[in-house]
């Protein structure tokens, strides 16, 4: 018997019903039976970043965050696009993270799930690629229009399965 990979999913919004969570409980629930997926659904959980805290007296939360990233085979970050940027909780996880390395080398996908999203997209593979975290262009898609394309938690546009289905196959051949 096979060893699960540990995928980390990372969800940015900052909604607790969103599209993002939706599309990384699909990747939790589909064919991918290899992986053990562990969520990280709600941001508002840890503290703002500070400088002085990263290397010294680091809090308790930031501490298990980054053991979840080093142990993870892979991380999924699934995020919508908030003013032309990324959601602030989803900075704020990933400036924890600068000083380390636990995102070198670390098997990455991103998928912007947002009403335009490009703005957004663009700079979360920016702020990725300077933590050197291991990406590919099958690994990192842009969903636009997200909201007709999500009901009652589920994915209902056949085009975003199959879209999601190609990242999953992508994904599952990096790591």
């Amino acid at each position: 018997m096979s060893v699960k990979k540990k995928i980390l999913g990372i969800c940015g919004s900052a909604s607790s019903n969103s599209g993002n969570l939706a599309i990384l409980r699909f990747i939790a629930e589909i064919k991918y039976v290899a992986w053990k997926v562990d969520m990280i659904e709600d941001l508002s959980d840890f503290p703002h970043f500070r400088t002085e805290w990263t290397d010294r007296d680091v809090p308790q939360k930031i501490l298990e965050l980054r053991r979840k990233i080093v142990d993870a085979d892979g991380v999924i970050i699934c995020t919508p696009e908030y003013v032309f940027s990324i959601p602030s909780g989803l900075k704020n996880l990933i400036e924890w993270c600068v000083s380390t390395t636990v995102f070198s080398d670390k098997p990455t996908g991103l998928i912007t799930a947002s009403a335009s999203g490009v703005k957004g997209h663009e700079e979360l593979q920016l702020i990725m690629k300077t933590v050197q975290c291991q990406l590919s262009r099958d690994t990192s898609i842009l969903i636009q229009g997200i909201k007709g394309k999500v009901a009652d938690g589920k994915i209902i546009d056949a085009r975003t399965i199959v879209q999601l289905n190609q990242f999953i196959d992508a994904f599952a051949a990096m790591i």
